[in-house]
């Protein structure tokens, strides 16, 4: 009976915290957000969201001046979330409004 009671829990948990990341996207993407695919130029080029920008997370420090000057919220993405995770903390570090979208695909199928 507990175990039934605390999976209920995590999986109510787990439907809170992505309903309210749906919830954030939707409203960034209303203000106009940019989607920043964190991704190799390789992992990119075999499928990424339409109009999307490419900027790995290894590049992204270099591009933080041009990413400013757009004054828009930045959606990142990767393959499975922990590199965009990284890549929206470093936005946020400058300063920049950014939300961690996750992978690419399951981002894809919230837009």
């Amino acid at each position: 009976m507990v175990v039934i009671c605390i999976k209920i829990t995590i999986m109510g948990l787990l439907d809170f915290l992505l309903k309210n990341k749906s919830e954030d996207i939707k409203d960034f993407l209303n203000r106009g957000a940019i989607i920043v695919d964190v991704r190799t130029p390789a992992e990119y080029s075999q499928g990424a969201i339409t109009g999307s920008k490419n900027i790995p997370l290894q590049v992204i420090d270099s591009e933080i001046g041009h990413l400013k000057k757009l004054k828009k919220p930045i959606i990142t993405c990767c393959a499975s979330g922990m590199r965009s995770g990284r890549a929206a903390d470093i936005l946020k570090g400058y300063g920049i409004e950014s939300i961690n979208g996750g992978g690419w695909s399951s981002l894809k199928n919230k837009l």
